[in-house]
């Protein structure tokens, strides 16, 4: 067996472990790259959380200008048969304290702003929905036009 002992300083410092500055610099480098690991994913979870917020607020929209296609002028027209103030839940079947974020929202009717000559047989329906993601106040909105004679009395009345 053969022992050799290192009379040079330098041969035995290239041949030990890391320094002190190695050390922290991979340490530093490592914090870094958890930190951002970190904010990309929670990042990543807000977004989704919010996507899923815009599509059930325009899934409740949808519903009722879906439902004001199926009534008539007089329903449309009598106050009260589509209420002015609603509310929606993310979850419908959830139990009571999981039901997700709350939507309110408002139900317009006024005259045709657009056209004057037909402002007695139209009317802007307009369906607005608000709801509170965090901290902030969102919103969203719909409108179409109501016609007198529209599609009800064209496919009804005819033969």
């Amino acid at each position: 067996m053969r022992i050799t002992s290192f009379s040079n300083r330098k041969i035995a410092a290239n041949l030990s472990a890391f320094t002190l500055p190695e050390v922290m610099m991979g340490v530093m480098i490592m914090s870094v790259m958890i930190v951002s690991l970190y904010l990309g994913l929670s990042q990543g979870f807000a977004v989704i959380q919010i996507s899923r917020e815009n599509i059930r607020a325009t899934q409740i929209l949808q519903e009722k200008m879906e439902a004001i296609r199926l009534y008539t002028w007089d329903q449309i027209n009598t106050d009260g048969f589509v209420p002015a103030n609603f509310s929606e839940y993310s979850y419908d079947k959830g139990s009571a304290s999981a039901r997700g974020v709350l939507y309110t929202g408002t139900f317009q009717k006024t005259a045709d702003p657009t056209i004057e000559n037909y402002a007695v047989d139209q009317r802007l329906v307009t369906f607005t929905l608000t709801w509170r993601s965090g901290n902030v106040q969102r919103q969203r909105q719909m409108q179409t036009l109501v016609s007198r004679y529209g599609l009800q009395n064209y496919i009804y009345s005819a033969h």
